[in-house]
């Protein structure tokens, strides 16, 4: 793939996908190839309290890229997500979006950025109170000046797209877990964003169902043609939609590769996502 040779770096080192780090590697990014990064985070830390859960983080991302997180519980994947997005705010460091640095901008112009962003949580994020139609219908009323037929036109799109036209009227109540994962991913893609964050898309479904999650997040992948970071400790979902993988431990991205890289690795941390599986 095109993408899978991007190195994490920052202005030392690169990090090898056996975990090794390289110090004479050049690590700086001309003008004109970073203009090419949706999203560049630099140097970032975070700390809740005493305990310091981003170290030092550093990730470029290209346009139409796909980025697998992998990493303990608890160790930071998800608030990387959050400050993206600016529901968190790093204590150091750049996370720049197209450009803008999300710590440094003011309530409007971090709106704008949000509408270029999509946000999938774990639980799906659903209005217990709304149905399928309202709930997708909210994120057009408040972000579009669409008109009635065309916000019935294109939620009826999107549940098209997710295979599940039928559910228009359900209340989330009446809804498996997949089918909520799938509304989740129809309400996110509707205002049709550049990047999408997924956090532990498949988490809590069974086999079965969390390949057509991953399988759904591929196809939607291709079609839309989104730049994306997902969370995950589901490696067939790794393996499915990942163009390059990169490992968090203690603070840090420690090792970066394509699935098949990262499976060759030498580093037990790193080898320790791959034991067991048999595909």
């Amino acid at each position: 793939m095109d993408n899978k040779d991007e190195n994490i770096k920052d202005n030392k080192e690169d990090i090898k996908p056996d975990g090794k780090v390289d110090n004479k590697a050049d690590t700086k990014a001309d003008s004109k190839d970073s203009k090419n990064f949706v999203i560049n985070i630099e140097h970032v830390k975070k700390s809740f309290g005493s305990n310091t859960v981003l170290k030092d983080i550093n990730l470029k991302i290209k346009e139409g890229e796909t980025v697998v997180t992998l990493g303990k519980s608890g160790t930071g994947k998800s608030v990387i997500l959050q400050c993206i997005v600016g529901l968190l705010y790093p204590d150091e460091g750049k996370i720049l979006v197209y450009g803008e640095n999300i710590p440094e901008l003011d309530k409007e112009d971090l709106q704008e950025i949000r509408k270029k962003i999509g946000f999938l949580f774990q639980s799906g994020a659903l209005y217990d109170s709304m149905t399928v139609r309202q709930n997708l219908e909210f994120p057009l009323r408040k972000l579009t000046d669409f008109n009635d037929a065309e916000i019935n036109n294109k939620v009826k799109e999107v549940l098209q797209n997710v295979g599940l036209p039928n559910a228009i009227d359900k209340m989330p109540s009446e809804l498996s877990g997949g089918m909520k994962k799938r509304i989740g991913l129809a309400r996110t893609l509707i205002t049709e964003p550049k990047i999408m964050l997924y956090d532990e898309p498949t988490t809590g479904l069974d086999p079965a169902t969390s390949r057509e999650i991953s399988q759904l997040i591929l196809e939607t992948q291709k079609k839309y043609k989104v730049t994306s970071i997902i969370v995950t400790h589901d490696m067939e979902c790794a393996k499915l939609t990942a163009d390059r993988m990169v490992v968090l431990k203690d603070g840090e991205y420690i090792a970066e590769g394509t699935f098949d890289e990262l499976q060759k690795s030498d580093d037990e941390f790193v080898k320790s996502f791959f034991e067991g599986l048999n595909f």
